[in-house]
């Protein structure tokens, strides 16, 4: 086998609390990931030439080293010394730095894809460090899950045996917004008065959201949805509460901004609520997308 191509979803996080800071500089949050299904396409291509080669048409993706896919080539390909190179085509659906993890699964899909390509034979086991080593999110993409519990920095992944499908619509304004820059602007509150009880808290909040989303309770979903670096996301980019308003003017059952934003998102009961709810925002705004649970 010389070539593979391969899907790669994108996320969105329902729940995400950040308990504090870590020694890293990292922060611990505790969060519940739902795998969509807007994706993209990732060709890989064997080469005779060693070389890592990256191609995109997107503009906003770099085709070198600061790219998490020739990164995660190049660890497999030093670590098990790797004659041939390959050429990684990445056919972009999922906006760019807009909370949607689009290149962190990017990654955790060339980790798998070439496991296979090459010949490796690595378990889920020896994969995941790589996985951790490239980002926070990538973790995730790494287990087949629709939806996942994260804890630690989001890399400690746990299943959750969630059946429900949800219905969204998506709205990505044009202006990219990068992790480091949102939990960069993050301050959290002094002290340890209280730790133990906030963090219970926090326990007890996402069990009753686990629960309801067990029970497609789409009402409580809905009122439940908690992103705590929202706050951050509308400080710097003031005019996506006035899309969040603009949302949940349209009959949504909740609206959030999804992990480091700034896509911001609707829940809605079924497919042609979100697909009407689309064709009215995508006069305004250009990437309007409707997916569901994958």
């Amino acid at each position: 086998m010389r070539s593979i191509t391969l899907s790669s979803p994108a996320k969105l996080n329902l729940f995400l609390k950040v308990l504090n800071k870590r020694p890293d500089g990292f922060h611990n949050i505790l969060t519940i990931f739902e795998r969509i299904d807007l994706s993209d396409k990732i060709h890989l291509t064997l080469n005779s030439s060693g070389d890592i080669r990256v191609r995109c048409a997107d503009p906003h993706v770099p085709s070198g080293p600061r790219n998490l896919v020739y990164q995660a080539a190049k660890r497999l390909k030093e670590d098990f010394k790797i004659k041939d190179g390959v050429n990684i085509d990445i056919q972009k659906n999922i906006p760019v730095a807009a909370g949607l993890a689009g290149g962190s699964s990017n990654a955790a899909t060339v980790l798998q894809g070439l496991n296979r390509l090459w010949r490796l034979d690595l378990g889920l086991v020896q994969l995941l460090p790589y996985a951790k080593e490239l980002g926070s999110d990538v973790t995730f993409f790494m287990y087949d899950y629709s939806w996942g519990l994260g804890s630690e920095r989001g890399d400690s992944i746990q299943k959750l045996d969630v059946r429900t499908k949800l219905w969204h619509v998506l709205v990505v304004p044009c202006a990219p917004l990068y992790s480091r820059e949102v939990y960069g602007e993050l301050r959290l509150p002094q002290g340890k008065t209280g730790h133990r009880k906030v963090l219970t808290k926090v326990d007890d909040n996402v069990s009753i959201f686990i629960h309801h989303l067990r029970q497609a309770d789409i009402s409580a979903i809905g009122q439940g949805l908690v992103n705590d670096l929202e706050a951050v996301v509308l400080r710097l980019f003031p005019a996506l509460e006035g899309l969040k308003q603009r949302l949940k003017s349209l009959n949504t059952q909740g609206v959030m901004v999804s992990g480091s934003g700034p896509c911001v998102f609707g829940i809605t009961e079924t497919h042609q609520k979100a697909k009407d709810i689309q064709n009215i925002l995508s006069r305004r705004f250009r990437r309007t997308f409707v997916a569901r649970t994958n």
